[in-house]
């Protein structure tokens, strides 16, 4: 298939697509017309990349995977590289999620001491002198 197909088979634009080639992830085959050729595995790279971003990964963090997809295995995340980047990303995403429970943490300790000062203190006044609702 040529570039304009994968591209919208697989959900992207061919502008990506020479970018990934640039990156050396996505081989770069051209027929004797000098056109792009990819195949059905080219797709499954695709795929795998695409869905490894939607998940977080950075694209330089997809590429054991790609590698794993052309040395044959079935699966680009079967191979001992690919299961180091999935050890790594969850190591970053607990930290992440460390780090959102302690602001949670803290916003919650300002909410209450914000609802206890408010309880104490007489509502203010509005602008025509009253107080407001």
């Amino acid at each position: 298939m040529r570039i304009g197909e994968l591209a919208a088979r697989a959900g992207t634009t061919t502008r990506t697509l020479r970018y990934y080639e640039s990156r050396g992830l996505l081989p770069a085959r051209r027929g004797g017309n000098g056109y792009r050729t990819y195949d059905e595995a080219d797709l499954k790279l695709l795929r795998q990349i695409r869905t490894l971003q939607d998940f977080g990964f950075d694209l330089e963090e997809t590429r054991p995977f790609v590698e794993c997809l052309r040395a044959g295995h079935p699966e680009g995340d079967s191979c001992p590289a690919s299961l180091e980047v999935y050890r790594r990303k969850l190591d970053e995403i607990d930290e992440l999620i460390g780090e959102l429970q302690a602001v949670r943490a803290k916003i919650g300790v300002r909410l209450v001491t914000a609802e206890a000062t408010e309880a104490d203190v007489e509502p203010p006044l509005c602008e025509l002198g009253g107080h407001e609702l």
